[in-house]
């Protein structure tokens, strides 16, 4: 692709008046590519229907000259992020010639209005405003489209009632109306409990009753990225057994989902936005910069390209586009991707099979670096997020919503801890309950889910509190568990007695801030 353009003719006068506000002998190319640059900082977007809303009767540019071989792909490359094309698309010559011309115009307007003005002036000016747009880029969350998905996902929409424990006074059992939309707003619960106190006892048995009760239609994945150890699955072994759950040990056994998996891979538009969403999660959640954010960008379209609709790349095959361009010259991006190719951590189910339909426990092993733990875990998040938010809503019956799946976090304590993770999970846990699915989140302690940025427990309508050891902080507790001043004096009285087991809540079937014993799987 040549590109080869000429200005129009009404600037092609601009080009040598401009130049002339240069350093004497700076050559006309110069200036051309200061407007190019100027015009797409403008924010100008041009449609297809102005392609000739300038002549070709000005100034001539050879490419060569234009852009000097060594800055040909940097211009190239900000014409394809600016209108999300490939580098090779076969507009991108007119849209230079519209962004020169347009940019010319602009700056001969700006220069004619402000006669004390200089070139120098300009420059810094806008070097400072397009350093400043770098250091600012935000990273857009939401799902993208794909319309080319296939994905069959059961649900369940009678009520489900799930025994979460008994009354100490009363010994009766406690119910909880885990899709009541009369009771509650959501399906998602926030668990707080420290280590040794039955939290996760009680998060195995929440699982196997919701999957129990829902005759199997609602599935669900537990995340556990601190990695089970060989002496724990003894203790596991009853809970993948009654519910029939697979337990995946990554990277010894792969996880079933290839990651891009999520992007439509038919429609263009729609797969270069699900490319860069691709991007955006391996660079943010591995502390990757924006320059290896393109180079991965171009690897990764580069690897959809040799793939047939329908089809796509591997972590192998994206390492292997990433090493054609990087060549001798190594770094963090490449570390990670060759540590995700190597390591082998997800592969392709089989052709129409999707592990949605299935029960997961997924333990990623503490060997694997913390970058490719975390960036794995939220591929998978993100694979979730989007698949089901391509899909139509279930339908309320009676009061009752359709569940279809449980995303349960062990840890969570761990990601909350970093502010880069916040923006995607208050996304989720506020879109994703649209589409019935109910998000769970265990943790050690409080103070993680009400941070003053953000309060992960106002998203989880139900909230359990076991024993933690900040009991005394009855601010905190009140607000993760949504309580009053009043009820918070009954929940800090029964905190000061609680035991092994034993929890307050903010569920409605129960006496608020009254201790009961919890359901444990172990005891079922």
């Amino acid at each position: 692709m040549q590109i080869n353009i000429r200005t129009s003719e009404a600037n092609q006068e601009i080009v040598r008046k401009l130049t002339n506000k240069l350093p004497v002998g700076t050559k006309e190319n110069v200036i051309a590519r200061i407007a190019l640059g100027y015009s797409l900082q403008n924010g100008r977007k041009f449609s297809n229907s102005e392609f000739n809303l300038y002549d070709s009767k000005g100034k001539e540019y050879k490419e060569h000259i234009l852009f000097d071989a060594k800055y040909r792909d940097f211009f190239v490359a900000l014409i394809s992020q600016y209108y999300g094309i490939y580098k090779t698309h076969e507009n991108i010559p007119k849209y230079v010639k519209l962004h020169i011309d347009h940019g010319l115009e602009l700056m001969d307007n700006l220069f004619n209005n402000n006669n004390n003005y200089t070139f120098f002036d300009f420059l810094i000016e806008h070097l400072d405003k397009g350093i400043s747009m770098l250091d600012t880029v935000t990273v857009s969350l939401d799902a993208v489209k794909n319309n080319s998905q296939n994905i069959e996902k059961t649900f369940f929409k009678e009520p489900i009632k799930i025994n979460v424990g008994k009354n100490t006074s009363t010994n009766e059992d406690i119910l909880l109306g885990f899709n009541d939309t009369n009771v509650y707003n959501n399906c998602h619960i926030a668990v707080a409990g420290s280590s040794g106190t039955g939290k996760t006892q009680f998060a195995l048995e929440l699982l196997n009753q919701i999957s129990s009760e829902s005759n199997h239609h609602v599935s669900f994945i537990y995340l556990d990225f601190k990695g089970l150890k060989d002496d724990d699955l003894k203790y596991f072994q009853p809970f993948f057994d009654k519910t029939k759950a697979s337990f995946i040990d990554a990277p010894n056994t792969p996880f079933p989902v290839n990651p891009l998996s999520f992007i439509d891979s038919i429609n263009e538009v729609n797969k270069q936005m699900g490319v860069d969403k691709f991007v955006d999660i391996i660079c943010k959640y591995s502390n990757i910069g924006i320059k290896q954010r393109g180079t991965l960008r171009d690897a990764t379209l580069e690897a959809f390209m040799t793939k047939k609709p329908g089809e796509y790349p591997s972590f192998p095959e994206i390492n292997e586009k990433l090493l054609e361009i990087v060549g001798d010259k190594r770094d963090t991006l490449t570390e990670i991707i060759d540590e995700l190719s190597r390591y082998n951590i997800f592969k392709d189910p089989k052709k129409g099979a999707t592990f949605l339909n299935q029960n997961i426990y997924l333990s990623l092993s503490g060997d694997l670096s913390n970058s490719v733990r975390f960036t794995s875990l939220f591929l998978i998040i993100n694979y979730i997020y989007n698949t089901f938010m391509n899909m139509d809503s279930t339908p309320t019956e009676n009061g009752f919503r359709g569940m279809r799946y449980v995303l349960l976090i062990d840890e969570a304590h761990v990601i909350f801890k970093e502010k880069k993770y916040h923006d995607i999970l208050d996304k989720i846990l506020r879109e994703i309950r649209s589409k019935e699915i109910s998000i769970i989140l265990l943790s050690q302690g409080i103070s993680e889910f009400t941070q003053s940025e953000y309060n992960f427990s106002s998203n989880c309508e139900m909230t359990f509190l076991l024993d933690i050891k900040d009991k005394t902080n009855t601010k905190t507790i009140n607000k993760f568990l949504g309580f009053t001043e009043k009820d918070g004096i009954k929940a800090a009285r029964s905190l000061e007695k609680i035991q092994k087991g034993q929890a307050i809540s903010n569920i409605k079937e129960f006496t608020k801030g009254e201790l009961f014993e919890l359901k444990q799987f172990y005891a079922s």
